[in-house]
C-alpha cells in the first residue's frame, strides 16, 4: 500500500472515528439539564406508585432499563379509565398517554437518580384500551412520544408499537411499557 493510499485509509478511520464519538458523547456541560427542561415544559414528576402486583416498576440491566407497564395515573390515586373511541375521545386518549409519559419519567428518574442519564428511549409499547373496530392506536400513543420528544430532543424518537387492547388493568385508558439506554 502506498503511502498516500496509507494516509487516506487512517484519515477515514479518524473521522469515522470522531464521528462515532460524536454521536455518543454524553450532554455537554452548561446545556440545561432536563430538570430544567421539565420545569420550562410545566411538568412536575409525582411520586412513584408501587406496583400493584408481584413485580417491580423498573429493571436496569447493563445500559438498558427496562420499565413496567404505567397507566394514566392522576393526582387523587385514581386513573384515566374507559375505551377510548367509545367513552374517551382520541384527544382524551393522547391526553392518558401524556400523564402516564409523565410517571413513566418519574418512575425511571427513580430507578437510574438522574434523567441526564438518558441516552435515548429506545422503544415504546403503547397499550390503548379500545373497542375492536377503533384503528387510531397511534394517534393516541403519540401522547407518550411526543412528550418524550419535548423532553429529550432527538434523544426521545424511539421505536414503537401502538396497539389496541380490549381491556387494561382498573379499566385503565392506556398503559405503557418503555425501554431506555442510559450513560
Amino acid at each position: 500500500m502506498s503511502n498516500r493510499n496509507l494516509f487516506s485509509l487512517l484519515f477515514c478511520l479518524l473521522i469515522t472515528g470522531i464521528s462515532l464519538q460524536a454521536q455518543n458523547k454524553k450532554p455537554a456541560k452548561g446545556q440545561p439539564s432536563i430538570d430544567q427542561k421539565l420545569v420550562e415544559l410545566g411538568i412536575v414528576l409525582p411520586t412513584v406508585s408501587a406496583p400493584i402486583a408481584n413485580y417491580v416498576n423498573a429493571v436496569q440491566t447493563g445500559k438498558l432499563v427496562f420499565l413496567a407497564g404505567k397507566g394514566p395515573r392522576k393526582e387523587d390515586g385514581t386513573y384515566i379509565i374507559g375505551k377510548v373511541g367509545t367513552d374517551l375521545t382520541i384527544e382524551q386518549g393522547y391526553e392518558a398517554a401524556q400523564l402516564t409519559a409523565i410517571h413513566q419519567l418519574a418512575a425511571l428518574k427513580a430507578e437510574i437518580g438522574s434523567l441526564d442519564r438518558v441516552k435515548r428511549i429506545v422503544k415504546v409499547l403503547g397499550m390503548v384500551n379500545c373497542g375492536p373496530d377503533f384503528g387510531d392506536q397511534p394517534k393516541v400513543i403519540n401522547g407518550f412520544s411526543d412528550l418524550m420528544v419535548k423532553v429529550f430532543g432527538e434523544k426521545g424518537k424511539h421505536a414503537r408499537s401502538a396497539v389496541g387492547v380490549s381491556s387494561l388493568p382498573s379499566k385503565m385508558a392506556v398503559e405503557v411499557e418503555m425501554i431506555v439506554e442510559i450513560w
